[in-house]
């Protein structure tokens, strides 16, 4: 399914970020109980993204193959610059998003995995057996980051925007305020923020000088 959000009249100018989303799930892609994972991706970036910007998105069972396929399609064919995936990265035997997010990789991104779980154990210890990874998919004209986030609203929100405390002061760096230097570096759009809910951070020399 796609969705524009925020985006120019046509939806493709060199500035627009295209967003896959992937919600992984055996119940919620069987229609047993409702998905949680992409209503709250889209309200997140709803609220946090200033510039241009549409989704696509994805409800799929927990199957590598399927995973694998969706991820490729997203970044190969509809040309994503930013793909998310939600569920399926615990230590169960039906959660293998992290080996099909490492099969379609063509490098590992480590750091995100290690930042989603220091956020996470600042709430439960059990984060530990969150198995969360990120990559970058190349083809020969087109990269994308694939990151791998929770399952549950609350910890995507937690895991993209860090730790605040009463007074809204940041405490915890979430992962989203790298995400749009990194999508700079594989030669992406420009992605803007609206810095009340993550500020984007990015050296002074990749810093665009606003006319």
């Amino acid at each position: 399914m796609k969705t524009d959000s925020g985006s120019s009249a046509d939806g493709h100018g060199p500035d627009h970020l295209k967003i896959g989303l992937v919600s992984i799930s055996d119940r919620a892609s069987a229609g047993i109980y409702q998905d949680q994972g992409l209503p709250a991706l889209q309200d997140w970036f709803g609220q946090a993204l200033s510039s241009s910007w549409s989704m696509e998105t994805r409800l799929i069972p927990d199957e590598r193959a399927a995973i694998e396929q969706a991820l490729i399609e997203l970044v190969d064919q509809a040309q994503c610059h930013l793909v998310i995936t939600t569920g399926g990265t615990g230590p169960s035997r039906r959660d293998v998003t992290p080996e099909a997010t490492l099969a379609v990789a063509s490098k590992e991104m480590p750091g995100f995995g290690e930042q989603m779980r220091q956020i996470s154990l600042q709430f439960v210890p059990t984060a530990i057996l969150s198995r969360q990874v990120a990559v970058i998919r190349e083809t020969d004209e087109h990269a994308a980051l694939i990151l791998n986030l929770p399952g549950q609203p609350k910890s995507i929100k937690e895991t993209l925007e860090g730790l605040k405390d009463a007074d809204g002061k940041q405490l915890m760096s979430g992962i989203f305020a790298a995400v749009p230097y990194c999508i700079d570096l594989i030669g992406g759009p420009y992605i803007e923020t609206h810095e009340a809910v993550c500020k984007a951070f990015r050296p002074k020399s990749a810093i665009r000088v606003k006319s």
